[in-house]
Parts: structure tokens; C-alpha cells; sequence
């Protein structure tokens, strides 16, 4: 006689019981225990306060624009500008008609007494040659431009036309003031005037 298990027939009864039991425990635990509640009170813990900062907005650097490119000149087709026009011819020679400024002056300005007889010397005018010139062997010639009074004293002496840096200049007019003169005469008048006397330097 074959044996048969009692679990293999109690096996389903015990499996309806066993859900029916666990879906009862799970019903009852939801009875007896109150629901979760979702809000939850939150007075005993420290609120952390998050302030508010203004950030200042970045300002933008604009990068500056290429230049712009030169313009191509386009001919115009304008109907107002007439086909005959043209310039006046430029005449260079009227440049040559317009007043030219005067030339600067060449010399001392003194005022021209007119005399009718020229001052004389009454001696020759003997200069001292200077010894500088003299080892150099320098000659030439040196215009004096003296005032002589009406008594025939020279009392002012300008150097017209002279040889620089050589002594000659200094010497004459030297020589000039040693010497006396005969007054120039206007109308049998001695009168002062101003004179050009030439100085002759030569090496003997």
C-alpha cells in the first residue's frame, strides 16, 4: 500500500489560512495604530534665516567696432553739373606785379643833415695798426660813420662796413675821435652832421 504524505493534502488549507491570518494581522495593525500624519510640527528646531544679497550686475565692456572703411569715391551722374564747366587758368606772371617789401636797412639809422662843404680833417688820420693783425698779416678797410659837431669835434662813432675780431674795427674808430675836424658849413653856417670816413689798413 502506497504511502501518502498529510502535508500534500493539508498543503492548500494551510496556505488559505496562513493569507487569511497575515491579511487580519495587517488589517488590525492598521486599526490599533493612528496614521502617520504628514504635517509635523517644527517648533522646537532652530530656523536657519538665509539673507538676501544684492549682487551688483557685471558691467559689460563693449568691444569697440573696427573702422569703418574708407569710401570708395563713385562718379555722380548728376544732370545739374554742366558738361562745359571749367577752371580758370592761373596767370603767374600778375605775382610779379605786387608790391615787393622794402629791403631791410644796411646800415645805422641817422638822421641826413644837408651841408653845402663837407667836414675836413685838420690832421691825417694816422691809425695804430694792431699788433694782432699785424702777425696775421690782416688788411682791409673800415668805414666809420662818425657825428661831427659844429665846433669840429667827432662826438659819436658807428662802424659801417668793418674787418671783425681783428682789432681794425676799434683802431679806427680810435683815430677818428683823436682827430679834429673843420665844421661842415650850410650856407657859410658850421652845422653838425654825420659823416663816412674810410680807413685804409696796409701792411707797408
Amino acid at each position: 500500500m502506497e504511502y501518502i504524505n498529510p502535508l500534500k493534502i493539508k498543503y492548500p488549507v494551510v496556505i488559505r489560512i496562513t493569507g487569511l491570518i497575515g491579511v487580519g494581522l495587517v488589517i488590525m495593525n492598521f486599526l490599533m495604530f493612528p496614521r502617520f500624519q504628514n504635517t509635523m510640527e517644527f517648533e522646537g528646531v532652530d530656523q536657519i534665516i538665509i539673507e538676501n544679497i544684492d549682487i551688483p550686475q557685471t558691467q559689460q565692456i563693449d568691444n569697440t567696432p573696427p573702422p569703418a572703411r574708407p569710401s570708395i569715391p563713385v562718379p555722380s551722374d548728376d544732370e545739374d553739373i554742366a558738361d562745359d564747366l571749367t577752371l580758370d587758368e592761373l596767370d603767374f606772371d600778375d605775382f610779379s606785379n605786387m608790391d615787393a617789401p622794402p629791403p631791410p636797412p644796411s646800415g645805422p639809422k641817422v638822421a641826413f643833415i644837408p651841408y653845402d662843404l663837407a667836414p675836413r680833417p685838420k690832421t691825417v688820420i694816422r691809425p695804430i695798426y694792431p699788433e694782432i693783425a699785424q702777425e696775421a698779416g690782416i688788411e682791409g678797410v673800415v668805414v666809420v660813420q662818425a657825428f661831427i659837431d659844429q665846433n669840429g669835434r667827432v662826438k659819436e662813432t658807428l662802424i659801417l662796413k668793418g674787418v671783425p675780431n681783428t682789432g681794425l674795427d676799434e683802431a679806427a674808430m680810435e683815430a677818428i675821435r683823436r682827430t679834429k675836424f673843420h665844421p661842415a658849413e650850410q650856407r657859410e653856417r658850421p652845422v653838425a652832421v654825420w659823416i663816412s670816413i674810410p680807413v685804409n689798413f696796409r701792411l707797408k
